[in-house]
């Protein structure tokens, strides 16, 4: 075949504006970098020379920042489409923002939104790259939180790449973007972001995407992140507008959430998958599925697979108001304070009953309290092949101390004269007085308690309790079992489960619980082993009805 030549976008891409090179050294265009000089203003005027060389000719441009502290100061900066920030390193790049001088102002390091600047899906902004910095939102200070006070914050982005960014300790969210279209987000840090948030607040997340603004697909990938300590949540979508649909397109892959309130959280996606992820010490869930975003609508057909769900406070799926489908599976889900997976109404969004969810190929083992517990209505829901086994650790009775074996500090309670089962008393309230704090771990003489909000001092909603205080421990439920259903459970299948208890002591009662307020009517619940557990296989104060119930080991009806 004969040489045809360069493509037409080739052949026809116009040569540079004058005065807008394709790359620059930002010390060379006013930019100092010596923690001091305000460079906010020399970087908004190269942005607006470079953005406006982008507009002309259509070529992207860079701005490269050598090594430096960048200070940003008294306002945000609004971004061009065609222009990229480029650092030396998260360790040697760094912008440190701050408002000292104006208050009023959030100072994001670079913003564009609908509702300061028009963006919409026709008023994007394309072609931007930000890479290999720092920073710092330490410096920000508002009376009143403040949404904007972010350390990124663009809207209706195009092709936008985020790579290599340790964000860390801004007002709100640490990068809060939405509307990514054709985008990543990959190997970014955020630390101790949303340190204003209440936990109540728009926003104050690690990394948090709102979406549905281009429609029924947004295409994004968010991978090999990591999110510490966090206000809200870790990582999460948002959808903004109830009348909008939720999008399909997203992908959350190789990231770690930690100490966050939740570490990764879908609240309106179609279809997102989560996978190879790890959501640790959470205080509120591990993964969290619910209507608690801005437009009240939870995510549904979801796929979370092959993540490791551990030592999260309270539960480690929290699934709350989807309508469904959402699919579970290859999980290990272990060491959460509550529930592995709790299925439950959170009083806000979808009432119906959830539809087609399956829970398939987990590990459960070592939760407080139920391996998988359901206290919303739920249909044509699947449980297969989930091994579930010693829950129900949190089994230590009720009990009270104080006096000169007692000794408190910003986060942990000791009593040398307790001989506490280990972990008994994980996810409990504790009360001294009028304060509470919440046990993360305990050994046999000391609980160590989970902080009272994310990056947090102290685990106390007072000041910390003077020494030989009086405390109180509630009592354990009498009943922790593998499999529980609290609520009204149709036309299910639950086949193929291992349910078990093998320490000594056992702490799982039973392989499956049906409450007085569950039911469970024309579902198949075949060959599962329910033996092996501390009381009984089966423990049914609403028998089932209709369906099929066979051939289940430890079961009084085994044959």
């Amino acid at each position: 075949m004969p040489y045809q030549g360069l493509p037409a976008t080739v052949r026809d891409r116009r040569p540079s504006v004058a005065g807008a090179p394709l790359w620059c050294d930002a010390h060379e265009y006013g930019l100092t970098g010596d923690g001091v000089t305000n460079d906010q203003p020399a970087l908004a005027a190269l942005v607006d020379r470079l953005g406006d060389g982008y507009a002309a000719d259509g070529r992207a441009r860079v701005i490269y920042c050598p090594p430096g502290i960048y200070s940003i100061r008294d306002a945000g900066t609004v971004w061009r489409s065609g222009v990229s920030l480029i650092g030396a390193g998260s360790a040697a790049t760094r912008f440190l923002l701050s408002n000292e001088g104006n208050r009023a102002d959030p100072t994001p390091l670079a913003f564009w939104t609908s509702l300061q600047h028009g963006a919409d899906r026709d008023r994007h902004i394309a072609d931007c790259t930000f890479a290999d910095f720092e920073i710092d939102g330490s410096g920000v200070a508002m009376a009143e939180y403040n949404y904007l006070a972010k350390g990124l914050g663009l809207q209706y982005v195009v092709r936008g790449v985020f790579r290599n960014l340790y964000i860390h300790h801004t007002a709100a969210s640490g990068l809060g973007c939405d509307f990514l279209q054709d985008g990543i987000i990959d190997g970014v840090v955020v630390v101790g972001c949303g340190r204003l948030d209440n936990g109540e607040e728009m926003g104050g997340a690690g990394i948090g995407i709102g979406i549905g603004g281009w429609g029924t697909v947004e295409r994004l990938t968010i991978a090999n992140c990591t999110a510490l300590g966090n206000g809200t949540n870790g990582i999460f979508l948002e959808l903004q507008k109830d009348y909008w649909p939720p999008p399909r397109g997203y992908r959350i892959v190789g990231c770690h959430s930690q100490g966050n309130r939740f570490g990764i959280s879908d609240w309106g996606a179609d279809g997102l998958i989560v996978t190879g992820c790890t959501m640790t010490g959470n205080l509120e869930a591990g993964f969290d599925v619910s209507a608690n975003g801005t437009s009240g609508v939870a995510g549904r057909g979801g796929l979370l697979t092959d993540c490791v769900i551990d030592g999260n406070v309270r539960d480690g799926i929290s699934m709350g108001n989807t309508p469904g489908p959402y699919t579970v599976r290859g999980n290990r889900i272990s060491g959460n304070g509550a529930y592995g997976y709790h299925e439950h109404n959170l009083g806000r969004g979808y009432q119906d009953p959830a539809m087609d969810v399956v829970i398939e190929s987990n590990e459960f083992w070592g939760n407080g309290l139920d391996g998988i517990r359901v206290d919303r209505p739920m249909t044509d829901s699947v449980l297969l092949n989930n091994r579930i086994r010693n829950n129900g650790r949190q089994c230590g009775g009720a009990c009270a101390g104080g006096g000169e074996t007692v000794r408190y500090s910003d986060k942990a309670l000791v009593d040398r004269s307790a001989n506490w089962p280990s972990d008994g008393h994980r996810g409990k309230v504790l009360r001294v007085g009028e304060r509470v704090a919440v046990v993360a771990a305990n050994t046999a003489s000391e609980l160590t308690l989970a902080p009272v909000r994310p990056d947090a001092y102290s685990a106390w909603s007072g000041d910390t309790p003077l020494p030989g205080a009086a405390y109180e421990l509630p009592a354990a439920p009498g009943t922790r079992a593998g499999i529980t259903i609290n609520a009204a459970f149709d036309s299910a299948t639950i086949r193929g489960n291992r349910v078990w208890d093998n320490h000594d002591p056992s702490t799982q009662t039973h392989g499956l619980w049906i409450t007085e307020r569950g039911s469970c009517v024309a579902c198949r619940v075949e060959d599962n082993d329910l033996a092996g557990n501390a009381g009984s296989a089966t423990r049914l104060d609403t028998p089932p009805v209709g369906g099929r119930w066979d051939r289940n080991h430890g079961d009084q009806d085994w044959d």
